[in-house]
C-alpha cells in the first residue's frame, strides 16, 4: 500500500496553462530567467497582405513551407467586396498582393480561399466555421486579431510577418510564456446590450492596456450564457484590451457548431476529440497572477467617442471632461481625440449626427450580427443623406444570410450588400468614407485615419449601428 505522504498531486492548471504545455517543445535560453519557450503550431493561417511577404521571402531564401497541410491562406484584406469583384482592387498594389500570394500559395501547396472560392472570407472567421481550427489546437496568423479563435479553446496567437515565415519553415515558434488574467462576468447582461458592448465596457473601465499582455481567460456565467458567436466577439477585441490573448473553455455550443465541418474529426475521431475538449478547462485552485471581477448586469449598449477603444461610454452617458484626469498623458491623449473628432468634454453621443454606418469585420460580421441588425431594419429606412454598408464575414455567412432573406431586408431598408472581406474595417490607400465624415461602425479600431484619412469613426455593436443608420445619430436600438 503506498504512503500517502508520497504521493504527489499535479498542480491546479489554468485552461491557458494545459494549452501551453501541450505544445511546449523545448525552453530556449541561456538561463532559466531567460529562456523562451518553443511552441509547435498546429495551423498556419495566413492573407494575402502580410502572408505575401511571408511566402515570398521564404522562396527567395530557398527555403520550403515545412507542413503545407497545416497552411491556409484567404485573399481578405486587400480584396474589394463590390458585386462583380475580381483581382483589381482600390488599395494601391492590391492586384499584385493578390496574384503574388495566389501564386506562392500554388507553389507551395497551401489551400488558399481564392476570390471565387465559395469559402472565402476573412480569416478569423472561416478558420472557425470550416473547422480548420479546433479546441485544444494551436495556431498563429500574422494579424492581431487571431485571439478571435481563443473563444473555442484554442491557443491562438497574433505574430508579426517575420514570425509567420519561421512558424511556415519549422512549424514552431519562441515566445516567453505570458502571465495570466482570469475575468469572471457574473450576472446577466441586459436585452439588448452585447458581447461587443461588453469588450467595450472592459477597455473603457480598465484602460486599453488593462489586458496587461496577459492570455485572460473570460469566465463565469455571463460568459457561459454567451453564444458562440458573441464569444468569438468578445475575444477579438482582446487585442485592444492589450492581452497577448484570450480563451474561454470550449463546452455544448462549441462542440454542436464545430460537428460536420469541413476539417473536423468525423466518426469515432470526432468522439475521442469530443472526449479530450471536454478537459479543456480550468483547475479548481488554478492561479491566475490577476483576476477581475464584473457584474454583467451594469453593462449598457456603448459607443466610443475618440480614437481609442478605451475612449467609450455609454450610450446615455457624456463624454468625459480631460480636465478631470490625474494622469497628464492620458488628459493630453483625451484633448488630441477631442479635437480629432470635432468633440468637446460634456457632449452627448446619443443623438449626434452620423454621416456613414458600417456592419462588418472579423468582431461583427457572422450570421447572429446580420440577424441583430436586420431585426431593427426590417420594414424601415435608412435616414437620407446616410450611406450604410453590410459586408458578410465569409461567403458562407452570405450565403446563409441570402437564404434568410436577410440581403432583402439590408437592400430595401437602402444597406449596400458586399461581398465578404475586411472592407472599410481598415484603410490602406483603398475605399473610404471620406474626410471628417462620422462613421458608426460595429469594426474593432477607431484610430486617427483607421477608416480612410480623417474619417471620424464610433465603434458600437451591431444592433446601435442599425439603429443609428435609421434615425442618422447615434441611438439606442429599441427597447434599450
Amino acid at each position: 500500500m503506498l504512503d500517502s505522504r508520497l504521493m504527489i498531486t499535479p498542480a491546479a492548471q489554468s485552461l491557458f496553462d494545459k494549452l501551453w504545455a501541450s505544445h511546449q517543445v523545448a525552453q530556449v535560453g541561456e538561463s532559466p530567467e531567460d529562456a523562451q519557450d518553443l511552441i509547435y503550431i498546429d495551423r498556419i493561417f495566413l492573407h494575402e497582405r502580410t502572408g505575401s511577404i511571408a511566402l515570398k521571402s521564404l522562396q527567395e531564401m530557398g527555403r520550403k513551407v515545412k507542413d503545407p497541410a497545416r497552411v491556409f491562406c484567404t485573399l481578405d484584406h486587400v480584396v474589394d467586396t463590390f458585386p462583380g469583384r475580381g483581382d483589381d482592387t482600390l488599395i494601391p498594389f492590391g492586384r499584385d498582393y493578390i496574384t503574388t500570394t495566389r501564386s506562392a500559395c500554388r507553389s507551395a501547396n497551401i489551400r488558399l480561399f481564392d476570390i471565387d472560392d465559395p469559402w472565402q472570407g476573412i480569416s478569423h472567421v472561416i478558420a472557425a466555421e470550416l473547422g480548420i481550427v479546433l479546441p485544444g489546437l494551436s495556431t498563429v496568423c500574422p494579424d492581431s486579431h487571431t485571439c478571435t479563435l481563443g473563444a473555442m479553446g484554442a491557443l491562438a496567437i497574433g505574430i508579426g510577418t517575420s514570425e509567420a515565415e519561421h512558424a511556415l519553415a519549422t512549424n514552431t515558434l519562441q515566445f516567453y510564456k505570458p502571465p495570466s488574467m482570469r475575468l469572471v462576468c457574473k450576472g446577466t447582461l441586459q436585452q439588448g446590450v452585447s458581447a461587443k458592448d461588453l469588450a467595450l465596457h472592459l477597455i473603457a473601465h480598465y484602460g486599453s492596456r488593462g489586458g496587461k499582455g496577459c492570455a485572460v481567460e473570460f469566465a463565469g456565467p455571463a460568459i457561459k450564457a454567451l453564444e458562440l458567436e458573441a464569444r468569438y466577439t468578445l475575444c477579438n477585441m482582446a487585442a485592444e484590451f492589450g492581452a497577448f490573448t484570450a480563451v474561454i473553455a470550449p463546452d455544448e455550443k462549441v462542440f454542436t457548431a464545430l460537428r460536420g465541418t469541413g476539417y473536423a474529426p468525423s466518426g469515432d475521431n470526432w468522439d475521442r476529440a469530443v472526449s479530450y475538449w471536454r478537459s479543456l478547462g480550468s483547475d479548481a485552485g488554478a492561479h491566475f497572477d490577476t483576476e477581475y471581477e464584473i457584474d454583467a448586469a451594469v453593462v449598457k449598449p456603448m459607443v466610443s467617442w475618440g480614437t481609442s477603444p478605451q475612449h467609450s461610454i455609454a450610450i446615455d452617458q457624456t463624454i468625459p471632461d480631460p480636465d478631470e484626469q490625474e494622469d497628464a498623458a492620458v488628459a493630453d491623449a483625451m484633448r488630441k481625440a477631442l479635437g480629432y473628432q470635432d468633440l468637446h468634454a460634456g457632449d452627448k453621443l446619443r443623438g449626434l449626427p452620423i454621416d456613414a454606418a458600417f456592419i462588418g469585420s472579423c468582431t461583427n460580421a457572422r450570421l447572429s450580427d446580420l440577424r441583430s441588425a436586420a431585426q431593427i431594419v426590417h420594414g424601415r429606412k435608412v435616414a437620407g443623406g446616410i450611406r450604410a454598408i453590410v459586408v458578410p464575414g465569409s461567403q458562407s455567412v452570405k450565403r446563409a444570410a441570402e437564404a434568410e432573406g436577410l440581403d432583402e431586408i439590408f437592400q430595401g431598408a437602402g444597406f449596400e450588400w458586399r461581398e465578404s472581406g475586411c472592407s472599410m474595417c481598415f484603410h490602406a490607400g483603398g475605399e473610404t468614407f471620406g474626410a471628417e465624415k462620422r462613421v458608426i461602425s460595429t469594426t474593432n479600431r477607431n484610430f486617427e485615419g483607421r477608416q480612410g484619412p480623417g474619417t471620424r469613426t464610433h465603434l458600437a455593436s451591431p444592433a446601435v449601428v442599425a439603429a443609428s443608420a435609421l434615425a442618422g445619430c447615434v441611438s439606442s436600438p429599441p427597447a434599450v
